[in-house]
Order: C-alpha cells, then sequence, then structure tokens
C-alpha cells in the first residue's frame, strides 16, 4: 500500500503508469461536481443581474481553464507532480517553502470541507428522514472514508470518479431543469437583482475559489499519455463541467430566490440529489486534499512515511473541525491561497521562456538550492495579491489574483531572461 500512496512523490511517473486522459478528466470534473462549486456560483448569481451573472461565469471559467491547461500539460509532459515542478523552479529550499504552504493549505481546506460535509449531511438527514445525526460522528466517520481513498492512492480516487460523475451530472440537469418548469430562459434573465457585486467580483470570486485546483492540476495529469490529454481535461472540467454546475445552481437561485443551495434542493424535492452532491462531490474533493498534501510533504521529506503522513494528516484535519477553530482559520487560508497563486506564473514562464530543458526529474538529481529570481518575482506578485485584494492597489484586470500570476510571471522573465540561453543549454 506504501507503494501505492507513493504515487512517485520524489519520482516521475512511468509508463506502466498512464491512463487515458477521459479517466484523469473524470477526477478533476468530480470536484467541479462539490458543493463549494454549487454554493459559488449561486453566490455570483446572487450579486449581479442575469447577463452580468453570464459574463462573470464564463470569463472566470476561461481564466481557469487557461491555468489549469497550461499547468496540466507541463505535468503531463515532465511526468512530475506539481510540487516536483516547484523544486525544479524554485530549487531545493526554495519548494521546501512552497510546498510548506501548499500543505497547510490543503490540509486546512480538508478540514473546512468536513465541517461543511457534516453539517449538511446531518440537516439532510433530519429534513428528508427525520433523523438527527450526530455532526461529530459524521466528522469522524467521513474523514476515515477519505483518508482511506487517499491511502490507496489515484487509482481509488479515479474509480470512485468515474462511477460518481454519471449520477452527479444526472442531479445537475435535474436542479437545471426545475428551473424551467416554472418559468422560460427569458424570464429568468429578466428577473430583477439589486447588484452587490462588480462583473470583476464575480470573475474574481470563481477564479479565487478554483484556482488552487487548477495550480495542482499536475498531480493528476501527469498520469495522461499526451499532453493533449491534459488540455482536454482541464476543458471539461472548467469549461464544461465547472460552467454548467454553476449555471445550474445560478438558475435555480435566480427562480428560488434563496441564497442556500441545500434550501433551493430540498424545495425542489431532490433531498436525495443533494445528498448525492454533498456525499460524492465531497468524497472525492476531499480524498484529493490530503492524498495531494501527502505529494507537497513528501517532495519535501522524501523519507516519510506515506501511510502514517496520511493518517496523521487525516486525524489533524478532523481534529481541526471538531475543535471549531476553522473559522478563524478561513482568513488566514485565503490569504495563503492568494500568496502562492503566483507560483503559477514562474512556474508556467520557466517552463515556457526560460529552461524549458529542465523540466525533467533528472534536473532535481542536481538541483539548485534555491532560484532566487523565481522567490524575488513569487514575493512581488505574493505582495501585489494580498494589497489589491484589500483594495489598497488598483487591479488592471479587476482580478486579484489574475494579476498576481501575470505580474510574477513578467517579473521572473526580466530578472531570468539573461540566464535564459545559459540554463537551458
Amino acid at each position: 500500500m506504501s507503494e501505492q500512496l507513493n504515487e512517485f512523490s520524489a519520482t516521475a511517473i512511468t509508463e506502466n503508469q498512464l491512463v487515458p486522459w477521459p479517466r484523469v478528466a473524470a477526477v478533476a470534473a468530480m470536484v467541479s461536481f462539490s458543493l463549494p462549486t454549487f454554493i459559488t456560483g449561486l453566490e455570483v448569481s446572487q450579486g449581479l443581474s442575469a447577463i452580468d451573472a453570464v459574463w462573470a461565469l464564463v470569463w472566470g471559467s476561461v481564466i481557469i481553464l487557461i491555468i489549469g491547461a497550461v499547468m496540466g500539460a507541463i505535468g503531463a509532459n515532465s511526468r512530475m507532480s506539481s510540487y516536483l515542478l516547484v523544486r525544479v523552479a524554485f530549487g531545493d529550499l526554495g519548494a521546501s517553502l512552497v510546498n510548506i504552504a501548499f500543505a497547510i493549505s490543503l490540509l486546512g481546506w480538508f478540514g473546512i470541507n468536513i465541517n461543511l460535509f457534516a453539517g449538511a449531511v446531518s440537516r439532510l438527514a433530519l429534513e428528508v428522514w427525520g433523523q438527527n445525526l450526530p455532526t461529530i460522528g459524521l466528522a469522524i466517520f467521513a474523514s476515515i472514508c477519505m483518508t482511506i481513498t487517499t491511502i490507496v492512492g489515484f487509482k481509488a480516487i479515479n474509480l470512485l470518479a468515474t462511477l460518481l460523475v454519471p449520477v452527479l451530472a444526472f442531479v445537475t440537469f435535474l436542479l437545471a431543469r426545475s428551473a424551467f418548469e416554472t418559468h422560460t430562459l427569458d424570464e429568468i434573465m429578466a428577473v430583477e437583482k439589486t447588484a452587490t457585486l462588480t462583473i470583476g467580483d464575480g470573475i474574481s470570486a470563481i477564479v479565487g475559489a478554483i484556482i488552487i485546483g487548477a495550480i495542482i492540476l499536475p498531480d493528476i495529469t501527469r498520469f495522461v499519455r499526451h499532453w493533449s490529454g491534459a488540455v482536454y481535461a482541464a476543458i471539461i472540467a472548467y469549461m464544461i463541467v465547472q460552467l454548467v454546475v454553476m449555471a445550474a445552481a445560478s438558475l435555480a437561485g435566480s427562480v428560488s430566490g434563496k441564497t442556500d443551495i441545500l434550501d433551493i434542493m430540498l424545495d425542489l424535492n431532490l433531498g436525495l440529489g443533494a445528498f448525492a452532491i454533498v456525499i460524492a462531490g465531497s468524497w472525492v474533493l476531499n480524498s484529493l486534499n490530503p492524498y495531494t498534501t501527502v505529494l507537497s510533504i513528501k517532495a519535501t521529506f522524501p523519507g516519510l512515511s506515506s501511510r502514517w503522513l496520511a493518517i496523521g494528516l487525516g486525524a489533524v484535519g478532523v481534529i481541526a473541525a471538531l475543535l471549531n477553530i476553522l473559522d478563524s482559520f478561513v482568513t488566514f487560508l485565503f490569504y495563503l491561497s492568494v500568496i502562492f497563486i503566483p507560483v503559477a506564473g514562474v512556474i508556467i514562464i520557466d517552463w515556457a521562456l526560460i529552461r524549458p530543458a529542465a523540466y525533467t526529474i533528472d534536473t532535481l538529481e542536481n538541483n539548485r538550492p534555491i532560484n532566487v529570481p523565481g522567490f524575488i518575482a513569487w514575493a512581488i506578485g505574493a505582495m501585489f495579491a494580498v494589497l489589491a485584494s484589500e483594495m489598497l492597489l488598483p487591479t488592471l484586470t479587476g482580478i486579484a489574483a489574475m494579476d498576481a500570476v501575470i505580474l510574477a510571471g513578467i517579473v521572473y522573465t526580466i530578472l531570468a531572461w539573461r540566464n535564459r540561453i545559459e540554463v537551458s543549454s
């Protein structure tokens, strides 16, 4: 089992581990079917007029697609996880800091999703069946199931996703269809709402909720046979499934006037569908969180046991959820996520322009300790992202996360360009 969970955390994927790209796309799509995606689509639609919400959903998905497709293609080409890519881009010492930040963030989101899962299932059980299930027991049980899935590794996550995607696609279809049973599309688009967001705010909400998954997409696209499969997986996950899921939530929310996705589904007699989305979507999403956390820690500390690391991370996540310390942790996680978003800008530029030949597993045998230009670019991008998020600096695109990625890429290009031929040769 430890060989399974190791999942080539310190090495490249071998030929016999490759799978057809639709199987990888199923995993990426399952993340888009998760409860947070429905909630994001609903929140954006509630804060914008119908036409502005459409633009926000489309452009937010396009941005995520671009970043996810490029990062996924890099992972497919190199056969390395996102954390090994960080080692190539930032050096061994630099990668330790970045990967620890990744691990803390992903572990925190594991605990938050456990909390969300337990509360939602407890409420649905009471509403649908009149059963009062304790949230503590649900949280512990969910954590155990998700940790076991993590321990088995990508094959278990992939099998789970492949089986559940059709179910969740059907539930999403029912949710969207329910909106058209009482209203036409023209009527839905004509619903008057007081705008509390700008289109830029809506796009930022979508990008902020999904972009971390796009940055770490190499963790699963490294299993595809060709880089084009990674692009196809990104298209299906971000421009089809994610867009449809958020649109379905938006349509149902516009018709019902309610702001809680579970309230909406219960009103539409989709209680069992709500169970499917909460349980299935959360299971795959929260199996991926500790899975990628293990990859990040193993990439930095390869001597640790993968099995016990996964068990320990699962225990820490559920304890944090049970102690209810995650409410105050959410703000910290938000800023942590914003801070490492510019990592994508450095990796993409390093791979595309500065050192394309360096993105092989052989580079890690004599890897540099730290890439100073990369760290400077990351620091500038991260500082800008934080200040822009606090509205202390204006944004060029209206989306702080995108500005940070672009800024980090530009700064890194300027600082590293003179070494391009020397390093790439």
